[in-house]
């Protein structure tokens, strides 16, 4: 990066202007005055007409009014304020398709349990941790992964009793689809009016409580985990504050200029909300309404929700259906390879959900329904025919299919001829490839994680991280997209490399189809006139360097509406 870049952002940062646009800008606009001038040696505009350029012009609302060569576009704009990005490469802002805002704030700011390999190392991560917490706080921790351990086997609370024995632990799995308890927090969740025993031979709806015989292990899945978390002391406002801003300044620093936040409740957007009022949203973020939840009581109340400044909307709803693979909660239409009579978890009563589905629709919301497991998509997409085809529906709709991990080779077809979106995340596969096919067997994984598929079909593939279960670097997720390999180039070729993205059908993903994923191409995702001047600033050219060397691009600067909201100067 040349000296003057880091003086300009200086200024920028001084002279912020929110964007006042209350509703997106026809593509075609043509603005005749420039606040500035960004110039660089490659710009990818992923705009057909225009592909590439040396030069992005923007007015003092942040919206694109030209692009072109650097001669060109400072010659047109000669009282404009110059941004010299010296030899980067300029891209589209990036955009998480599927993510959880408030949870990676939460997961910053409590024990990190990520990456460790042994349930020792666990117990020594928590100490450190709760040296530093008070001393009558329960120990919250996320990121365990069984998957990581010699054997595989699900934790019990005796691997944790013996260092907390009188202190209530509570620990998220990374996909969040289960936690461990110790025996003091499955005591104090006892003891609350009117709770049930743990032990016994009784399983709650939608959820697990594993078990040795009658006695319950300490582990709790999906459903399950609710018994437990409601004995967990809410946090408070100001330290809910705390995590959202955290959140927020870790996913600008990896080039986000928007998050697809999944699942998001009533007290979260009005956190959210706050945020956008004081100017301190730096980035967008689409919000989808917890479907169990009042948010979406909300929407169809008052309608969907879009903030004057730009950056903060609620147009959709997040649905589940079934858990999640690695802690076997996937609904599955035959039984786990390596656990056999198991055949995973509906989360949802397929009744209950599909009256949530015809709600949704009625109240002209965007629907998007987390399905992992081949049982789990069909119901999904069941679901959507049937509703689809009932009075009320959009030709437009984009409807989507969360995750959309493991699918049954004859379904895949019906996302295209269904319309629907395939949100998936490309970090899951090389996250789970070490152990996918102990769980399904070599021929259910014909149609897993099979992003070439869906896209020679014409299915949009948007992309994204489900941050915090994978990291919030989007980097890593178009790494995996293509190479299918992890950092260390492992396997050799790529697992099941037959379903690689190229390096322009990736970042399309996290970009053009994300925002088209939000109905939001009329306002972001390219960098052309009319829409918003989002982009990330790198040392070099993602369309032109190997795929191993993609999670390893620089971010310089990242800028929303034509405003830089972080630089690595």
């Amino acid at each position: 990066m040349t000296r003057a870049l880091p003086l300009l952002l200086a200024t920028f940062l001084a002279t912020t202007v929110p964007a006042t646009e209350q509703s997106p800008a026809p593509p075609a606009y043509g603005g005749t005055t420039a606040e500035a001038v960004l110039t660089a040696r490659r710009i990818h505009t992923l705009d057909a007409s225009q592909p590439q350029a040396t030069a992005i012009a923007w007015d003092k609302d942040g919206r694109i009014v030209a692009t072109g060569t650097a001669a060109e576009l400072r010659h047109r704009f000669p009282q404009a304020r110059h941004v010299d990005a010296g030899d980067a490469t300029v891209i589209p802002g990036l955009i998480d398709a599927h993510a959880h805002v408030m949870e990676l704030g939460y997961a910053l700011l409590r024990a990190d349990l990520s990456g460790a390999t042994s349930t020792q190392e666990v117990v020594q991560r928590l100490q450190a941790y709760a040296a530093t917490a008070p001393e009558d706080a329960w120990i919250i921790g996320w990121g365990w992964d069984q998957n990581l351990w010699p054997g595989a086997r699900f934790p019990t609370a005796a691997d944790l009793d013996a260092a907390f024995p009188d202190r209530p632990v509570w620990l998220s799995r990374i996909d969040g689809h289960a936690a461990w308890a110790n025996t003091a927090a499955m005591r104090a969740a006892e003891a609350l009016d009117g709770a049930r025993r743990f032990d016994g031979d009784w399983q709650p709806d939608g959820g697990r409580i594993e078990r040795e015989g009658d006695r319950a292990t300490g582990v709790f899945v999906d459903g399950a985990m609710a018994l437990v978390q409601r004995a967990v002391p809410p946090p408070d406002e100001a330290w809910r504050a705390r995590a959202l801003e955290q959140a927020l300044q870790a996913a600008v620093a990896n080039g986000l200029t928007g998050v697809h936040d999944m699942g998001v409740s009533r007290a979260d957007l009005a956190l959210m909300r706050r945020f956008a009022d004081e100017g301190r949203l730096p980035l967008r973020i689409s919000a989808y309404a917890d479907g169990d939840r009042e948010a979406l009581a909300d929407l169809c109340e008052h309608g969907r929700y879009q903030h004057p400044g730009g950056r903060l909307q609620m147009k959709g709803v997040k649905l589940f259906v079934d858990g999640a693979l690695g802690s076997r909660g996937a609904a599955l239409l035959e039984d786990y390879s390596d656990a056999p009579g198991n055949r995973g978890l509906l989360v949802t009563d397929p009744a209950a959900y599909g009256a949530a589905v015809i709600r949704a629709r009625d109240c002209g919301l965007q629907v998007a329904s987390h399905a992992i497991g081949d049982r789990g998509n069909r119901i999904v997409l069941d679901t959507y025919q049937q509703a689809l085809a009932g009075q009320g529906a959009r030709p437009d709709h984009r409807w989507r299919v969360e995750h959309a991990q493991v699918v049954a080779p004859d379904d895949i077809p019906r996302f295209a001829s269904l319309r629907l979106v395939a949100s998936m995340q490309p970090t899951h596969a090389t996250s789970d490839m070490g152990w996918a096919a102990e769980r399904l067997g070599e021929e259910r994984l014909t149609g897993a994680y099979a992003w070439r598929r869906f896209l020679d079909l014409g299915v949009p593939l948007a992309l994204g991280s489900d941050f915090p279960v994978e990291q919030v670097d989007p980097r890593l997720g178009l790494q995996a997209a293509v190479t299918r390999q992890d950092r260390d180039g492992q396997p050799p070729g790529g697992w099941l490399p037959g379903q690689r993205l190229t390096a322009l059908e990736a970042l399309r993903g996290f970009t053009v189809e994300a925002a088209r994923a939000g109905h939001d191409e009329s306002r972001v995702g390219r960098l052309v006139p009319g829409l918003r001047a989002d982009f990330v600033v790198l040392d070099r050219d993602p369309l032109a360097i190997p795929g191993g060397e993609l999670s390893q691009l620089q971010v310089r600067s990242t800028w929303v509406d034509g405003q830089p909201v972080h630089t690595a100067d």
